[in-house]
Parts: C-alpha cells; sequence; structure tokens
C-alpha cells in the first residue's frame, strides 16, 4: 500500500455498476410497489372519513372498539393454531422424506408433497368446503355409519379455516425444514453416537437445535402468509368470526372507510413486524 504499484483500486467501475444496474428493476419496483402505496397509506391513515385535517381517530377506534381489537385476537389465535399445528406435522413429514425415503426417490416424493400447490388457492378452500359442508363427504360418512344421527356443523366455522389453512402450509414447512435436514452433516450423528447418545437424545440435542432454523422461516412465513389471509377464513370460515383481513375489507367494500382500513392494516404490518424481530436470529442466511 505504500508505494503506487501496489495500491489497489478496487474494482473498475463499469465492475462497480454492474450490480447497481441489475439491483436497480427490483428496486424500482419494490419503490413503486411497495414504499409508494404504503406512504400512501400511513398518509390516508391519518385522515378522517369525512374529510378535514391530521388525526388518530383511526388508531383510537382500533383500541376503543370491543369488535375491532376482537378481530385481531381472533386472527392471533388462528394464526398460532395454524403455525404450530402445521409444524408438528410437517417435522415428522420433512423427516420421513429425508431419512427414510431412499434417496432416488425423494424427488418424486417432494414433488407429490408439493402437488396441491399446483391447484389454484381458490379451488383448494372451496374443495375444503364440498368435504366440510353439510352434506359433504364427512357428514355423510358419520351419518351413513350411524356414528351420528345429524350432520355435524363443520363448514364456517374456526375448524374449517384452521384446516384449510393447514391443509397449505404443511407443504410449505416441510420444504424449509427437508432442506435444513438434507444439510446436515451425517458427522453429527456419527459424533453423538460415538459420545454415547441414543437415536432419542441424539434428536433433542443434536438435530433439533440445527434444524431450527428451519422450522422458524417456515412458521414465519406461515405466520405472515395467513395472518393476511382473506380467501380461506371468507370461504371455509363464513361471516361466524370476524379476523382482521376480513374488518379491513369491511371498511372498504361495505362503509368505503379507506382512513380506517389503512389504519387497521398499518396495525397488522407492525404485529407481522414483531413477530419478525422475535423470529430475527433464527432468521439469517449464513448458518451458525
Amino acid at each position: 500500500m505504500s508505494s503506487a504499484g501496489n495500491t489497489w483500486r478496487g474494482p473498475p467501475r463499469a465492475g462497480r455498476a454492474l450490480p447497481w444496474a441489475l439491483v436497480t428493476p427490483a428496486l424500482g419496483w419494490t419503490l413503486l410497489f411497495f414504499v409508494l402505496p404504503f406512504i400512501a397509506m400511513g398518509f390516508s391513515s391519518l385522515t378522517a372519513h369525512e374529510g378535514g385535517g391530521f388525526t388518530l381517530v383511526n388508531y383510537s377506534q382500533f383500541f376503543t372498539n370491543p369488535s375491532y381489537w376482537q378481530a385481531m385476537v381472533n386472527s392471533l389465535q388462528v394464526t398460532a393454531i395454524v403455525t404450530v399445528v402445521s409444524v408438528l406435522l410437517a417435522y415428522p413429514f420433512a423427516w420421513i422424506l429425508a431419512e427414510q425415503v431412499p434417496e432416488r426417490w425423494q424427488r418424486l416424493a417432494l414433488m407429490l408433497a408439493v402437488l396441491p400447490f399446483w391447484t389454484s388457492y381458490v379451488v383448494r378452500s372451496y374443495s375444503w368446503l364440498l368435504v366440510l359442508a353439510q352434506n359433504g363427504v364427512i357428514n355423510r360418512v358419520l351419518t351413513g355409519s350411524g356414528l351420528t344421527s345429524e350432520p355435524l356443523q363443520l363448514a364456517n366455522t374456526r375448524l374449517a379455516t384452521v384446516t384449510g389453512f393447514v391443509h397449505f402450509f404443511v407443504m410449505l414447512l416441510t420444504l424449509t425444514i427437508f432442506a435444513n435436514l438434507k444439510q446436515l452433516s451425517p458427522s453429527y450423528r456419527k459424533a453423538a453416537a460415538d459420545l454415547g447418545a441414543g437415536p432419542v437424545r441424539t434428536f433433542l440435542h443434536v438435530v433439533l437445535p440445527l434444524t431450527l432454523p428451519g422450522i422458524m422461516v417456515g412458521a414465519f412465513l406461515t405466520f405472515v402468509l395467513c395472518i393476511g389471509d382473506y380467501i380461506t377464513p371468507q370461504i371455509l370460515g363464513g361471516n361466524n368470526e370476524l379476523l382482521m383481513p376480513q374488518l379491513v375489507m369491511m371498511q372498504i367494500g361495505r362503509r368505503g372507510d379507506f382512513p380506517l382500513a389503512s389504519a387497521l392494516s398499518i396495525i397488522l404490518m407492525a404485529v407481522v413486524s414483531i413477530a419478525y424481530l422475535a423470529c430475527a436470529r433464527w432468521l439469517k442466511i449464513e448458518r451458525a
């Protein structure tokens, strides 16, 4: 560095400009379709429905109106149930795919596992409605076998909403956990076995902690997609239980109250941001 001949001048100007040229379309897209709408939504949330100056009345309504607060509680409860059940179902499934299925069949098994992704989200929700309806498949089997005398109320309930969500998100979680399991070196288990650890102890103290990042990534994606979903609660849950996305759409569709809908949307985004901060330590790209 002391002599002019050894001074490193960095990459040439063209080389420095190339990364910016590649990332500019993505930055422009994000600015145009996320940042600017978000700023407009924030501005709208600070105005009254009837017009006038800036006000916080839309945010105060959320905390003073019990039905609005209950919608958030319902959303968090449904999302928590869906996330926990999906993780409990996806982990054994991903472990069987990664450890028990021969490697030459794993690609086919994965393709079959994600087969539901190939169909439309709306079609899958309506398919579940046909299964859970009063005259659906389950009630026909129950009444036909004599287990129940009357059809059960399965559709238009929280159970139906959770069932539809879990069916979708188990596949998503399976993919993230499977990828994490495949990255684990067999030497970890061999080292644990050499030290006298049994299969259960090896799983609890070696495999599970090392696959926790995959679980948390899938759980966070499940949380984000589930708490903001409008279609599944609307189709399978009916209008018996109000969730936050339905509440936002109600303000737009029935009342035309865009400021209140904007405030509710920003509050929902704040909840997602809190969930991200809680999971941030596991959402890193690099492996520890």
